[in-house]
């Protein structure tokens, strides 16, 4: 018995030591610097007394530079699983307080293990970043297991869901890890990302930058995509985490969790008759509609600062998760442009991939179009839109509000790419152009020959608007189902999402699709 104590006492004395990973002053550091350690951020994460953890004894095999005489508790990296929000997750968290969080051979080892055990459990497995980058020490150690990771990451997606958590530092190869996930998120004044740091920018373009400048929330979250959301510290983005993790399944054989409503499935939304302008050219904010529409206003925005001409994001409908998939009016007219399309596109795919259905709402006068567009490939990142929604098989409903012109029509899901119910408001313009442009075309050689060509392109301009561009029309055409009261938005959407609950339709048998990208 004796023996036993003395043994179980040595086992306690070497977990506290390894779990104190680079030390009292290592993490005084990491603390000044803004952040929570790692093993703080498990803590914080998971519910009390869940978490397990594994590969704590694993030991780095770096031999070169004085490294064999080093230890690095844990090999910097501390992996396990357990409970958030009752659910089971599997979680990675980097310890820059152990050499910098630097990732090797069998750190990163840990982190494929835990990857492989969310895909084989069939769990969400969340990673959160703070690294230094390749432990150079370990040379082709550390650059194999990028490889691997990077397999890992490519074979996981779309069976469960994963979410990179950038909390630090993510610099080198490491940062196509994050890249490879469904999720990103940034937390702002502390974590930054990019494939070269400024030392060797500077050393190889002769160019000055800094981490913020080079790779900081700012920049992924508006300009590169890269990031989907910036938190304001540690704390924010991990409760940021566990609310995405609500709207999301376990994996891609589960349907999302319903949740107990606290909002009438039936309730009117008289507000929206006013939110939606009668005016075409008159603006409007999206956010307003969907806040309206959607269970007790609770929407969780994607990409929120990135291309925000289009909206995308998650909310519930009678307690059921749904991706919701918006033009904004107030931005570049609620048209398509490059970045929009990508942001859509990879929404609607995630969405597709684990069960969610789309709603989607249609204000758009078309695909942005012009030199500029055309040399970044608006036709092939436009394109993406619609294969998307043309491979989506989850339930699609599609309400038109306003404009929903051309290409731009199809391309936010109407009834040719498989929208299952498409609803009206009496506002709507389906078209298959600006009426505009159409007018300029068709009746050319009588504007150049009219003694008042403005009064006469106003004339035809009103004869093609009462004909063809109107909500009535292309509901005789049956490409709309419905023209509806504004206010009856919410009922019908949950109603339509109700009958398509059991939706069976399935692709065409093959290995893959071939998706321009």
């Amino acid at each position: 018995m004796d023996d036993m104590e003395a043994k179980i006492r040595e086992l306690m004395e070497r977990k506290e030591k390894l779990r104190g990973g680079g030390g009292p002053q290592a993490l005084a550091k990491q603390h000044a610097s803004g952040k929570m350690s790692a093993r703080e951020r498990i803590d914080y994460f998971f519910d009390p007394e869940t978490f397990v953890e594994f590969d704590l004894f694993a030991k780095h095999i770096g031999t070169d530079y004085g490294l064999d005489k080093a230890e690095l508790p844990a090999d910097g990296v501390v992996t396990g699983f357990g409970k958030v929000n009752g659910r089971n997750v599997l979680a990675y968290s980097e310890d820059f307080t152990v050499v910098a969080g630097t990732y090797g051979e069998r750190h990163g080892k840990k982190i494929c293990k835990t990857i492989d055990l969310a895909r084989k459990m069939g769990v969400p497995v969340v990673g959160m970043n703070d690294s230094g980058g390749a432990r150079v020490t370990e040379q082709m150690g550390a650059l194999s297991e990028y490889g691997q990771l990077f397999f890992r990451h490519a074979r996981t997606s779309g069976v469960v869901p994963q979410i990179a958590l950038i909390m630090g530092p993510v610099a080198g190869g490491q940062a196509y890890s994050p890249a490879l996930m469904d999720f990103v998120f940034m937390v702002r004044n502390t974590s930054y990302m990019f494939i070269a740091g400024p030392p060797l920018v500077e050393a190889v373009i002769f160019k000055k930058t800094t981490n913020e400048e080079l790779g900081g929330p700012a920049v992924h979250g508006t300009i590169s995509g890269v990031s989907d959301l910036t938190a304001g510290d540690d704390k924010d983005c991990l409760e940021r985490t566990k609310r995405l993790l609500g709207f999301l399944p376990d994996n891609c054989t589960q349907a999302p969790q319903r949740r107990e409503p606290a909002d009438d499935p039936l309730r009117l939304s008289p507000n929206l008759r006013k939110i939606v302008p009668t005016k075409p050219r008159q603006s409007y904010d999206m956010h307003e509609v969907i806040t309206e529409i959607v269970d007790a206003g609770d929407f969780f925005e994607i990409k929120k600062e990135f291309a925000t001409n289009l909206i995308v994001g998650f909310a519930r409908l009678d307690g059921y998760p749904v991706g919701i998939v918006a033009n904004n009016p107030m931005v570049k007219a609620g048209c398509l442009d490059v970045d929009a399309s990508d942001k859509g596109a990879r929404f609607v795919r995630f969405c597709d991939a684990f069960n969610i259905p789309l709603v989607n709402l249609q204000d758009i006068p078309g695909f942005l179009i012009g030199n500029e567009m055309e040399r970044k490939g608006i036709i092939r990142h436009g394109a993406k839109m619609l294969y998307a929604y043309a491979e989506a098989t989850v339930p699609k409903i599609t309400v038109v509000l306003r404009k929903a012109y051309a290409g731009g029509y199809l391309a936010m899901c109407s009834k040719d790419l498989g929208a299952d119910f498409v609803f009206s408001l009496p506002t709507a313009e389906v078209c298959l152009m600006g009426p505009e442009g159409a007018v300029n075309i068709l009746f050319r050689k009588e504007l150049s020959a009219a003694e008042n060509p403005e009064k006469l392109r106003q004339e035809k301009l009103k004869e093609f608007f009462d004909r063809y561009v109107n909500a009535y029309y292309s509901a005789a055409l049956q490409h709309v189902d419905d023209i509806i009261d504004p206010q009856e938005m919410r009922p019908r959407i949950i109603r339509a999402l109700e009958l398509s609950r059991n939706k069976q339709d399935e692709l065409p048998r093959r290995k893959h699709g071939n998706m321009p990208v």
